[in-house]
Formats: C-alpha cells, sequence, structure tokens
C-alpha cells in the first residue's frame, strides 16, 4: 500500500498510525524484511525521519490473513486441552498458509484468542466453503498473524479425516502437546470407532493384520502392499441387516486411512467411501471414543454420541 505522510517525524511511528489494525511487533517485521520504501528507497530503517508529504509504500501482504471460523461442539475443556466433537466435512487443519478454509485449526485459534482482543475485531459471515456443513455458520476475521498460535497446525495433537465425524482432542499449551503426542506415537491410546460397512460381515469378530502403503499411482491414497507399514484393526460386529452392518473398530496402530482401507481390504467397504468403495452423502465412520491420560497424570475417557444418520440407515 501506498501513503503520504501527513507530517515530519520517524517513518515506524507514521506507518503505525496509519494501520492501526496492526501491532508494532507485526510492522517491526516488515522493515526486517526490507518491506518498507520511502521515496523509491528501498529497506529503510523504522527510526528514519521523514519529510511531511514523503511518499512511503509498504507491502502488507505477510500480515494479511484471514481466519474463517466456525463453531466446534466442545465435549471436555481444561487449562490444557479442548476436546471437540468435529463434524464430517471439517478438515483437521489447513492445506497451507493461505488456505483459508475453516478448520478445527482455525477453531482453536480464535477458541484461544481473549476477550480483550476478540471484542475489537468484527467477523463477516461468508458463504461456507464446498465441504463445510450447511448447518455450521463460517465467520471471517482479518487478524493480526503476529498473535499465538498463528501455526496451521496450532494445538493438533493427532487428525481426523475430514469425512470421519466425532472425538478429536486438541492441546493449548507446549507441554500439553508434548504429553499427548508422546501418548500417540506409543500406541497407549484407546481410540474406538464405529462405522456402518457395506454387507453382512463374517466373521463376527477378528483382527486385520494387512500393512499399508501409499498407492504410486495415486499418491494422495493408500494401500495393502508388502512394502507398506505393518498395521492392524480389530473389529467386531455390533448389528447388522440384509444390506449393512455396523461395526465397532479399535486399530492398533494408527496409519493413514487405516479403517477405510482394512474395511475395503476385507471387501467390506464403509459405506459412503469416496476412495475405496461407493461415494455417498458422507462415509459412515465415527471416532466415539478417545482413552487417554492428560497432563494431570489422571486417565479420562471422552465419548461423542453417533451421529442420527448413523440410525436412519441401520
Amino acid at each position: 500500500m501506498k501513503l503520504v505522510a501527513s507530517s515530519s517525524g520517524r517513518i515506524d511511528k507514521l506507518i503505525a498510525n496509519a494501520l492501526p489494525q496492526y501491532s508494532r511487533a507485526a510492522l517491526a517485521k516488515l522493515f526486517e524484511q526490507g518491506l518498507v520504501n520511502l521515496d523509491g528507497i528501498t529497506a529503510v530503517k523504522p527510526g528514519h525521519k521523514v519529510r511531511e508529504g514523503a511518499m512511503i509504500e509498504v507491502d502488507t501482504s505477510p500480515l494479511e490473513q484471514e481466519l474463517q471460523v466456525v463453531e466446534l461442539p466442545i465435549i471436555y475443556e481444561d487449562d490444557d486441552v479442548v476436546v471437540i466433537n468435529k463434524p464430517a466435512g471439517i478438515i483437521s487443519h489447513s492445506r497451507g498458509k493461505f488456505w483459508y478454509e475453516p478448520s478445527v485449526a482455525s477453531f482453536l485459534r480464535w477458541h484461544q484468542m481473549g476477550a480483550e482482543y476478540k471484542k475489537n475485531i468484527k467477523g463477516r459471515i461468508i458463504p461456507n466453503a464446498k465441504h463445510t456443513p450447511s448447518h455450521l455458520k463460517t465467520v471471517s476475521y482479518d487478524l493480526d498473524p503476529s498473535l499465538p498460535l498463528e501455526s496451521e497446525r496450532a494445538g493438533i495433537v493427532h487428525r481426523l479425516d475430514r469425512a470421519t465425524s466425532g472425538v478429536m482432542i486438541c492441546a493449548k499449551n507446549d507441554n500439553a502437546m508434548a504429553y499427548l503426542q508422546k501418548q500417540f506415537s506409543n500406541r497407549s491410546v484407546k481410540k474406538t470407532y464405529i462405522a456402518i460397512v457395506e454387507g453382512v460381515v463374517e466373521p463376527e469378530e477378528a483382527i486385520i493384520d494387512a500393512p499399508i502403503e501409499r498407492n504410486p499411482k495415486k499418491p494422495s491414497e493408500y494401500r495393502v502392499g508388502p512394502r507398506g507399514k505393518s498395521s492392524q484393526t480389530h473389529y467386531k460386529v455390533v448389528k447388522n441387516n440384509e444390506k449393512y452392518t455396523l461395526v465397532e473398530f479399535t486399530p492398533k496402530t494408527g496409519r493413514t486411512h487405516q479403517l477405510r482401507i482394512h474395511s475395503a481390504y476385507i471387501k467390506y467397504p464403509i459405506l459412503g467411501d469416496n476412495l475405496y468403495g461407493t461415494a455417498g452423502e458422507r462415509l459412515y465412520l465415527h471416532a466415539k471414543s478417545l482413552e487417554l491420560k492428560l497432563p494431570d497424570g489422571q486417565l479420562h475417557k471422552f465419548s461423542a454420541p453417533v451421529p442420527k444418520e448413523f440410525d436412519d440407515v441401520l
């Protein structure tokens, strides 16, 4: 942007007065990056004195940041964690700095901001992204990126696929993040999923032990293959009819798309799976419960009710 100095004085103070929506710390970074020009002279310093009428050019693109937020149902919260019931259709985190679709991470960032800061920001309701559920309202905010939790993956301890709903735990500080991630990496977290699969599953209980690898022909997909990573899933039939079966999954490992791939591998794909089965209105896979220790050292179990649409099918 271009601005004309309304009076003489330090260039950093003139810019701060002209751009009150940004913090002094954020504007200081623009000087460090050589993004402030004065009368065509590149990379001036913050303390440079300017005359009235001088032409100042500021590249604010690194500061221009839009945060799109949808309110997500909170199951539990304390000083260290927040546990949510993620709706199907919401991504866990953005795909990059300029990917503005609402996500769990954007909700966390907004949720963590102080009330004093929030009250000075006006949001605007915008049309939902393609996959955002219609019953959720998307609000867009223009934020100062020097605020805490500016990472696109802020607070995300583990992921749920966009199409999967259910329990997801997120960290509110670095210590909680490390404490929780250690449990996921050493596989001490007990995760239980519920799914509707196509067909009448037999046997009614078993362990699927099949390695999973990336599909070289379709890099965004995975498959069972000899060069894959060891992967195990325990399943148990809950109920069925002549077309579908309600199954409870307990994964022993946590590979990408593991439950979807293992279900398809034994010829009972999850209903609505557009990658490994037959596409439908939604993927009938729900993270039902999560059992792990919180930073207080106590074992906790969090549960999310099974969505109504599951009952409509079976």
